[in-house]
């Protein structure tokens, strides 16, 4: 009886629906293609996994806060732009472009949470706005125009952020370390830490939240500037890593790092959230990208497994959540 119940408790966590789809997909990818196990595509895999990664991570805890950001695709590719453009201008070093870049991300996020908390407008419409002005800024600063990023070579702070090493036939880069810190760091504080606490108050009843103490619109502003910064991070990484900041890139991520935080078992509503889900999540989508186009599968046809995947795992989560309450 005891290892029946160990396994309904398993089996009812938001995170078992995602783990099995996950190692199904990674048995279906490499029975169709031999080589998708191998070192080069996994080392490949990674390098695009970490970027999003990060803003999956951050918008997990937004969004069990209760609130989403639309505006992070558009900060992911303005921010990089901006870096480049002060550094390739002369107008500061990289690293001190890199922190002014930072800063002002956090500063996006922080006009994001104060209209959503305290002139009381949906984090979609807010969000949405802001989207279109930080990429409108990005094309009209650049005239449409990718920026050089090459004159960093060999620059401690890239090497830092994506320098590239080795772990046996790996090819692996720095921004996997950050992305693993961030895991581990993010986690603690959503489920082993009174912040944690906090944000899933906020998501849950945010009005019972603040008649306990908690500092709800803090809390709110503080995970909206979090998600503009690791958004500008994942920008600058991915500028460094391909040699190019375009004002245009980044279009689309927000749905899809909102589809992995779904996927992953985050309520879409608040009140709960997962890091690990999230991880799962994150690799789901991102092997799936990867896989279809190993067997032969148009990349265009990507959006519809994303579609397909984001209404199995909703209808997973809901039958697992009645059994769950049913305690069946």
């Amino acid at each position: 009886m005891e290892n029946r119940s160990i396994v309904r408790k398993l089996i009812a966590r938001p995170e078992f629906g995602p783990f099995v789809l996950l190692v199904l997909e990674i048995a279906v990818f490499q029975t169709l293609n031999h080589n998708f196990l191998s070192p080069q595509n996994i080392s490949n895999t990674l390098a695009f996994t970490v970027e999003l990664g990060l803003i999956a991570l951050a918008m997990t805890l937004l969004m069990t806060s209760g609130e989403f950001d639309l505006s992070v695709g558009s900060v992911f590719g303005f921010s990089a732009v901006l870096m480049w453009t002060l550094f390739n201008a002369g107008v500061t070093s990289l690293e001190v472009g890199f922190l002014l870049t930072l800063v002002t991300a956090a500063l996006i996020g922080f006009v994001n949470g104060v209209f959503v908390t305290k002139l009381k407008i949906p984090s979609f419409l807010v969000t949405l706005g802001m989207l279109l002005v930080v990429r409108g800024t990005a094309l009209f600063v650049t005239d449409g125009f990718p920026q050089r990023t090459w004159n960093a070579e060999g620059n401690w702070l890239a090497e830092l952020l994506v320098g590239d090493f080795f772990i046996g036939p790996f090819r692996l880069y720095m921004s996997l370390v950050w992305f693993i810190l961030a895991i581990v760091v993010l986690g603690y504080i959503l489920t082993q830490s009174r912040v944690g606490n906090w944000i899933q108050a906020a998501g849950g009843n945010p009005n019972a939240a603040a008649a306990r103490g908690v500092n709800v619109t803090r809390v709110k502003i503080g995970l909206f500037m979090l998600s503009s910064a690791m958004a500008a991070l994942a920008g600058i990484i991915s500028s460094i890593r391909t040699s190019s900041a375009n004002p245009n890139s980044g279009t689309g991520y927000e749905l899809e790092v909102i589809a992995m935080v779904v996927i992953g078992g985050t309520a879409l509503m608040g009140g709960r959230g997962t890091i690990i889900g999230t991880v799962l999540g994150i690799l789901i989508l991102r092997v799936m990208r990867n896989g279809i186009i190993m067997v032969g599968v148009p990349g265009l046809a990507y959006n519809i497994f994303i579609g397909a995947i984001i209404l199995g795992m909703m209808a997973l989560h809901s039958w697992l959540e009645r059994r769950h309450r049913a305690g069946t």
